[in-house]
Order: C-alpha cells, then sequence, then structure tokens
C-alpha cells in the first residue's frame, strides 16, 4: 500500500507539472480537420481581395459607375442637323393642258417646286459643356457612393471575419479545457484505486465533463455558423469543412489621437465626399439652368427649282422669342437644390463626427478593459486553478475549491477572447467610421 501510494503521489506530480502546459489555450494548435478534400485557408487579405472580386451587390454597383461614365457621352453630343425636302405644285389628280398646243396630256409633275433645306440648332451660353460638366459631377457622385457602398460591405465582412477567428478561439480554448480536465479525472481515478478518493467525489468529477463536452459542441455549430455567413459574403461554394480562416486574435494598446482620427475620415470618408460633390453638381446644373433660359437659333440654308425658272438658294435664321418661358422654374428648384445639399453637407459632417467619436470610444473602452486581463488576470486564474488542483490532488483543498477554480479559470479565458472579439469588432467599426483601415 504504501508503494502505491508513493507511485501514486509521482504520478500526481508530474501530471500537475504537465497541466501547467495547458494554460493558454491561444497556443494550442488547430486539431485535424475531418473534411475530405485539401483545406483552403484565408488571411484577411485573401478573404478581402476574393471579396471585391466576386461579391454580386459590389459588382452590380460597378456597373452602375460605368452606366453613369457611359451618360456623359450622350450629356455632349451636339444637336443633329435636320435635313427636309419637299416637292410642290404637283397635279396628280387633272390633266395638263399645254397652252401652246391647246392639247391636254397627263403631267403631273411639269409645274412641280422642287425645294429642299438644311437646319441646325445652334446652343448658345456653353449648354453642351455644362451638361458634360453636370454628368461628370454625377459621374463621381455613382463613384463616392460606391465607395461608401464598399466601405459598408467591408465593414460588415471584417466583423464576420472576427466572429470567425473568435470561434476558433474559443472552440480551441474549450478543447484544451477538456484535455485538462481528462487529465484530472485520470489522475483522479488513480487516486480512487489507491484508496484517496471516495467514490461519489469521482462520480462528481466525472459528471462535470459533460459540461466541456457541451461547450465544444456549442462552440463547434458556432463556428460553422459563422464560417456560413463568411461565404455567403464571399458568395463562395466551398464546403464549409474545407474553409478556414486565419489571423492574429488579439489587440494593441497603442491608439493615436481621437483629432487624427477626426481629420483622417473629414479626407477619407466617401459618403462625405459624396454630399460635397452633389454641392458642386447643384451648383453647375444652376448654371445649366440659366443657359437653358435663354435662346437658341436655328440656321437653315434652303435651295429650290421650278423650271423652266433658274434654280434658287436661300438662308433662314430662326429665333424663338422667350417672353413667357425663361426657364423660370428650374432656375428656382436648382438654386433651393445648392442650399439644400449644403444642409446636407453640414448634416453628413456632424455624421463623421459621431461616428468618430463613438468608434473610437468603444476602441478606448475595450482595450482599457483587456490590459488587466493581459497583465494580471489571466496569469492569476491559470495560477489558482493550477494551485487549487495540486492542492486537492494533495489533500489540502476541497472537491469544491477545485471546482470552482476551475469555473473561474475558464469565465476568465473565456471573458478575455470575448473581449478580444469585442474590440476587433470596435477597430472594424472606427474603420467604418474614418473610412479605410487605421486600425490593421
Amino acid at each position: 500500500m504504501k508503494r502505491s501510494l508513493q507511485s501514486w503521489t509521482g504520478c500526481c506530480i508530474l501530471s500537475v507539472a504537465t497541466l501547467a502546459t495547458c494554460g493558454n489555450a491561444q497556443t494550442r494548435p488547430a486539431g485535424p480537420t475531418t473534411a475530405t478534400g485539401p483545406q483552403q485557408t484565408m488571411t484577411w487579405e485573401q478573404v478581402k481581395g476574393r471579396f471585391e472580386a466576386a461579391n454580386p451587390a459590389l459588382k452590380a454597383d460597378a456597373l452602375n459607375v460605368d452606366e453613369m461614365k457611359a451618360e456623359e457621352i450622350t450629356a455632349y453630343l451636339r444637336p443633329n442637323p435636320t435635313a427636309s425636302f419637299t416637292e410642290d405644285q404637283t397635279y396628280p389628280f387633272g390633266p395638263h393642258i399645254d397652252p401652246n398646243t391647246n392639247t391636254t396630256n397627263y403631267r403631273p409633275l411639269t409645274d412641280a417646286l422642287t425645294t429642299g433645306s438644311i437646319s441646325y440648332l445652334h446652343e448658345r451660353e456653353h449648354k453642351r459643356e455644362l451638361r458634360l460638366e453636370s454628368a461628370k459631377e454625377g459621374t463621381r457622385i455613382a463613384g463616392s457612393l460606391h465607395e461608401d457602398l464598399q466601405r459598408n460591405m467591408m465593414y460588415n465582412l471584417r466583423v464576420a471575419f472576427v466572429q470567425t477567428l473568435e470561434a476558433k478561439a474559443v472552440l480551441e480554448l474549450a478543447k484544451a479545457d477538456l484535455t485538462y480536465y481528462d487529465n484530472i479525472i485520470a489522475i483522479s481515478k488513480e487516486r480512487f484505486r489507491a484508496g484517496d478518493l471516495a467514490q461519489i467525489d469521482l462520480d462528481r468529477i466525472e459528471l462535470l465533463r459533460v459540461q466541456y463536452e457541451t461547450e465544444i459542441e456549442a462552440a463547434t455549430v458556432n463556428l460553422r455558423s459563422q464560417k456560413i455567413a463568411l461565404l455567403q459574403l464571399l458568395d463562395d461554394r466551398t464546403p464549409v469543412d474545407r474553409f478556414d480562416v486565419t489571423g492574429a486574435f488579439d489587440f494593441s494598446a497603442e491608439l493615436q489621437t481621437l483629432d487624427s482620427f477626426e481629420q483622417s475620415a473629414l479626407q477619407a470618408r466617401p459618403d462625405l465626399q459624396a454630399a460635397l460633390q452633389a454641392v458642386e453638381q447643384a451648383k453647375t446644373n444652376e448654371k445649366l439652368a440659366k443657359a437653358n433660359g435663354s435662346a437658341d437659333p436655328t440656321f437653315a440654308v434652303d435651295s429650290g427649282a421650278n423650271p423652266p425658272l433658274p434654280t434658287y438658294y436661300g438662308v433662314n435664321i430662326t429665333v424663338p422669342i422667350r417672353i413667357f418661358d425663361r426657364n423660370q422654374g428650374e432656375k428656382k428648384r436648382t438654386q433651393i437644390d445648392i442650399e439644400r445639399n449644403q444642409q446636407l453637407t453640414e448634416a453628413a459632417r456632424a455624421q463623421v463626427f459621431s461616428d468618430v467619436d463613438s468608434a473610437y470610444e468603444q476602441v478606448r473602452s475595450s482595450v482599457a478593459l483587456l490590459k488587466p486581463y493581459r497583465d494580471q488576470y489571466r496569469e492569476q486564474a491559470t495560477r489558482v486553478r493550477d494551485t487549487v488542483t495540486y492542492a486537492y490532488q494533495h489533500g489540502g483543498a476541497s472537491l469544491m475549491d477545485f471546482l470552482n477554480a476551475q469555473s473561474d479559470y475558464r469565465t476568465v479565458q473565456l471573458a478575455y477572447l470575448q473581449l478580444v472579439g469585442t474590440y476587433m469588432t470596435a477597430a472594424a467599426q472606427l474603420n467604418l467610421a474614418v473610412g479605410y483601415e487605421v486600425i490593421q
């Protein structure tokens, strides 16, 4: 019996030293995949590149920009000239009497007057140039709105990517906890066989294993769900079991000043740029409305022949007299539109400051919460767990103390992973607010 206890004691010491290496769940390598076929593991840059190339909503909106570009051609087209041809003074329904011979003949075209003319509308006040400028500004607005759509969709993609990384980290933590606990169960069985542990305590320890199994199953389902959501954004039909992502799941305590983020956002936010461009287009449209209120002359040249008379030529200038309609309604509308777009620009600028301030505070708060976890709480939770486990195996702690230490360790480690996920989501929110990736 003494030899058995000495053997069991040595096994406990060795096992606790081995278990201490399982404390950091994030360093545990991923298990082998159960899928058939090669595993497709993508980084954030690869996911982003695939998304930009394959997402149908983004591609459809890009085609809208191309359509706006094509409208510039239409806006700058010149008016087509107009040609007319007239055959007049014909007698198709009666005989023709020759005055010289006093005879009747059917000659309907004998006295025909043949005329032809070509006319062209000349647009004054640079109407074509203003239409072209307005169309170009419309293309620039469409391009900015496309960038804004891409900005918002990229945020959704980044959040899906972060949630997938978080689900992977939680699953690895659950697997590491189960591995650690299985070693505890193995040691507890040795103690039971040595007569140092009651059957009821061994049963309670073994029953607690179902919680770890439940956590693994829940984490596995969550990971698959996050991968499915990410594949949908990528418009990718790769089976879930053959798709994976990789990347740093961590946080950075370094954070630039709020003012620097605000100034960057004012320069980079595409929705604000679109609002500013809409003001410029409204001003151009006002100039075009004023130009459309001017009269455009139509120049024409014509020629005719009525044998035996000689062929004649003529010119014609037609000028509409714009007394009642001088495009007053469009002039007033475009003036109001300028003011409306200026107000929308101010609203967009205020929204930029609000978005940046809110996202910055979320990042700052997440960093403040994560620092003590990184510097103190995680290490303390691991040390307490290992110490209580060692004490319990040597009779220095109760079963309840051991189970509480296990629970506290899992709570602290899981809270840390969730806080990292919150930080990375807040960082994506700040990138969205600024307009580009200021935090990788």
